[in-house]
């Protein structure tokens, strides 16, 4: 069998007046992620993981934040279509690791839901789905609550 790696990161500053969206799961908080589309960290992360793996670009090859089609999207359209890419190219995923990493809020109890969320999307079970998070601390921007920031590690089969 072939396996395949891919590594994704994102990052997106904190804004007043938007939604905070996290792995497919809208978190209440006073801030959200601005972005383009609807921001979410940890699926950015992982759409760029699963491209990466495949040497496909990334997300802003395929989703390109000057295309209004893309103008506050729902990030699980464009997880769901990277995992249409990766299948077309004959792979499966066999798990994901990933981390979150921000000061607020704490997301410890939405972990199962997000798991939910992405082990449907890319047709896997929750056990294959690692998502912890961290904080830094205090440090930096991530500790001032500028923003947060998500990476993730996916691994592909040939099916």
């Amino acid at each position: 069998m072939s396996y395949r790696i891919g590594s994704g990161i994102d990052f997106h500053q904190f804004a007043e007046g938007r939604e905070l969206w996290i792995g497919g799961i809208k978190i209440p908080h006073h801030k959200g992620a601005l972005g383009h589309s609807d921001a979410d960290v940890l699926l950015h992360a992982v759409c760029d993981a699963l491209l990466g793996a495949l040497s496909l670009g990334d997300i802003g090859v395929h989703f390109p934040n000057t295309d209004e089609r893309y103008k506050n999207i729902d990030s699980k359209i464009l997880l769901k279509e990277s995992m249409d890419l990766v299948s077309g190219k004959g792979y499966k995923v066999v798990n994901i690791d990933s981390t979150l990493c921000l000061q607020e809020p704490k997301i410890k109890k939405y972990v199962p839901a997000m798991q939910e969320v992405i082990a449907k999307v890319l047709n896997i079970t929750t056990e294959d789905v690692s998502i912890k998070a961290t904080t830094t601390e205090e440090m930096g921007a991530i500790g001032r609550e500028e923003g947060l920031m998500a990476m993730a590690t996916v691994l592909l089969q040939k099916i």
